[in-house]
C-alpha cells in the first residue's frame, strides 16, 4: 500500500515487469513527469531533449507492450477491489481515438462517417483515422472507481460497414468468435481472473452488451452481470418473448429518479417498477450450442411524456434474483455507474487528450493511451474520492510534502482549523488551486480543476524541492 512519503506511482506500477529494468526506471520516470503536466505534449512533461527522446524511444520500442504497462496498475486494482466487503461493479465499454494523418495506413481506421453532399448532390463518405479501445473499470456500488482490471486496444485496416456485411452472411449466426462483440467475452474472462472473487462480481454494460453468449460466459465463470437489454428474445416455451411475458406483469412499486433536462435542469421522475424471473431461449440459429437459462427482466418505466427530455424506458437484464422492490431499485442503481466509464473517456480525451498525441504508428500510440489511462484513472479516482470517502486519512491521496505544500497554499480558515486534516479537506484545497472557488452553494469540485490543481501542485512542489537544494547565502 501507498504511504505518506512514497509518491503514489510508485505503488500503481511496482508490479510492472520487463525484459530490461531500464524500461520499468524509464516508466516510472514518464508516468512521474507527465502527472505534473497532464494534457501537456512529450516535450513539455519531459522538459528537456534527452528526456523527451527518451521518451520516445520508449513508446518506440517493440518489447514493450501496453500489458506491461499496465501489469502493475492491474494488480493494485485487485488489491483495492480485495480489500472491500461489497459487491464489486465491473464497468465495460468501448471508446474511439480519432487522428489526423495523411496514411491512415500506419494508425488503421474507425468506421465511415458522411462529409456533406458534392455539386452532384452525391453524398460523399470518408474513412475516419484512428484506435478503439475496450476497457473494464472497477467500480464500487457508490461509485469510487478502484482502477482498470482489463484494457484492449485494437485499429481496423479496412471498415466494412455493418450493413454491407448483413447482405453477405447473417450475423446473428456467425460465431461470436469471428465477431469483434467478442470483446465483451474477452474482458470479462480477464477481469474475473484478475479480480480472483467471480462471485462478488458483477459485469455491467450497455445494450451493445446484450449478447446471450456473455450471459452463458458469466455462467461458466461463476460471476454475475446486469445490462441493458435492446433484444426482445424467445421466452418459455419458444412461442412468445420477454416483451410479452413482461406485459403480464403487474407493477410492483414506484420509485423516484433524478434527471436532467436538455436545458440542464435537475428534477425527479417517477418510473413504474416490473420485475420478473423468466426462462430466456438462446437465439434460433445458436439453440444447439447455448442452453436456455433462468434470467431476471428488471422494467423501469417513466409515467406520463415529460417536457424537453426523452422519457425513460430501462429493461435491465442479469441472471441474480430479484424478488422485492429494494432489490429492483439496487440493480437499478448499480447499471447508472455505467456513466463512470464514460466520465473515465471523458478524462482521456479531454484530460490527458489521447487524440492529440502525434506519434506516427499504432503501436507507438497504444503504449502512450496505457500510461494516459492510468494518470486519468488517478484524477478520477480523487474527484470521487472526495465524495465518497470525505473523512478519510488525507495521506491516502497525498504525501505529507504535498499536504504542508498545500497548508501553505490554502490556510484554512475559522471552523475549519478544527477539523481540516480530512481527505476531503486536502483535496478541497487541492482542487482550489486549480480554479475551484469552494463557495457554499457549490457543488463538488470535478475533474477539470483536479487535474488542473495536480498540475500545478506538482510544479510547486518541485520548486520547494529546488529551494531545499539550493545553498544558503550568508
Amino acid at each position: 500500500m501507498q504511504t505518506a512519503s512514497d509518491p503514489w506511482w510508485d505503488h500503481e506500477l511496482a508490479g510492472c515487469t520487463f525484459a530490461d529494468a531500464r524500461l520499468a526506471q524509464r516508466l516510472r520516470t514518464l508516468v512521474e513527469r507527465m502527472s505534473g503536466a497532464i494534457g501537456a505534449s512529450l516535450p513539455l512533461a519531459c522538459q528537456d531533449w534527452a528526456g523527451t527522446k527518451a521518451a520516445y524511444r520508449f513508446f518506440a520500442n517493440d518489447r514493450v507492450d501496453e500489458g506491461q504497462i499496465l501489469a502493475g496498475h492491474f494488480a493494485a486494482t485487485r488489491e483495492r477491489a480485495t480489500a472491500t466487503e461489497r459487491p464489486i461493479l465491473v464497468v465495460q465499454d468501448t471508446t474511439e481515438f480519432t487522428y489526423q494523418r495523411e496514411r491512415a495506413r500506419t494508425i488503421g481506421v474507425t468506421c465511415r462517417v458522411n462529409s456533406g453532399r458534392d455539386k452532384a448532390g452525391r453524398v460523399r463518405a470518408h474513412t475516419v483515422c484512428g484506435l478503439l479501445m475496450h476497457a473494464s473499470l472497477v467500480v464500487t456500488p457508490e461509485g469510487l472507481p478502484l482502477g482498470l482490471a482489463a484494457v484492449k486496444v485494437w485499429s481496423r485496416r479496412k471498415f466494412k460497414g455493418v450493413a454491407a456485411l448483413k447482405r453477405r452472411v447473417n450475423l446473428t449466426r456467425l460465431p461470436i468468435e469471428r465477431k469483434e462483440s467478442v470483446r465483451w467475452l474477452d474482458s470479462m474472462r480477464q477481469s474475473t481472473a484478475l479480480l480472483g472473487v467471480p462471485d462478488r462480481c458483477v459485469h455491467i454494460g450497455d445494450r451493445e452488451s446484450d449478447i446471450y453468449e456473455l450471459f452463458c460466459t458469466a455462467r461458466a465463470l461463476g460471476t454475475h452481470f446486469v445490462v441493458r437489454s435492446c433484444n426482445d428474445r424467445l421466452a418459455g416455451d419458444g412461442g412468445h418473448t420477454i416483451a410479452d411475458e413482461l406485459g403480464e406483469t403487474r407493477v410492483r412499486g414506484v420509485h423516484r429518479v433524478e434527471v436532467r433536462d436538455g436545458q440542464g435542469r435537475i428534477g425527479t421522475a417517477p418510473v413504474e417498477l416490473r420485475y420478473r424471473r423468466i426462462h430466456v431461449l438462446p437465439p434460433i440459429g445458436k439453440q444447439k450450442r447455448y442452453p436456455a437459462l433462468d434470467l431476471t427482466v428488471i422494467q423501469a418505466r417513466e409515467r406520463g411524456t415529460p417536457v424537453g427530455r426523452p422519457a425513460i424506458d430501462w429493461r435491465l437484464i442479469t441472471d441474480l434474483p430479484v424478488t422485492t422492490r429494494t432489490a429492483a431499485v439496487e440493480k437499478l442503481r448499480w447499471y447508472a455507474q455505467r456513466w463512470k466509464i464514460e466520465l473515465f473517456h471523458k478524462i482521456l480525451k479531454s484530460g490527458c487528450r489521447a487524440e492529440e498525441a502525434r506519434l506516427r504508428t499504432a503501436e507507438r500510440l497504444v503504449r502512450l493511451i496505457a500510461v494516459f489511462c492510468i494518470l486519468a484513472w488517478r484524477v478520477f479516482w480523487m474527484t470521487m474520492m472526495r465524495r465518497a470517502a470525505p473523512d478519510a486519512a488525507a495521506t491516502l491521496a497525498l504525501t505529507r510534502t504535498e499536504m504542508a505544500i498545500l497548508d501553505g497554499l490554502v490556510p484554512d480558515k475559522g471552523a475549519a482549523r478544527t477539523g481540516g486534516r480530512t481527505l476531503a479537506a486536502y483535496l478541497t484545497k487541492l482542487a482550489r488551486i486549480g480554479g475551484y472557488l469552494a463557495r457554499g452553494k457549490d457543488p463538488p469540485p470535478g475533474n477539470l480543476v483536479m487535474w488542473r490543481g495536480l498540475s500545478r501542485l506538482t510544479d510547486i512542489e518541485l520548486g520547494v524541492m529546488l529551494s531545499k537544494a539550493a545553498p544558503r547565502c550568508g
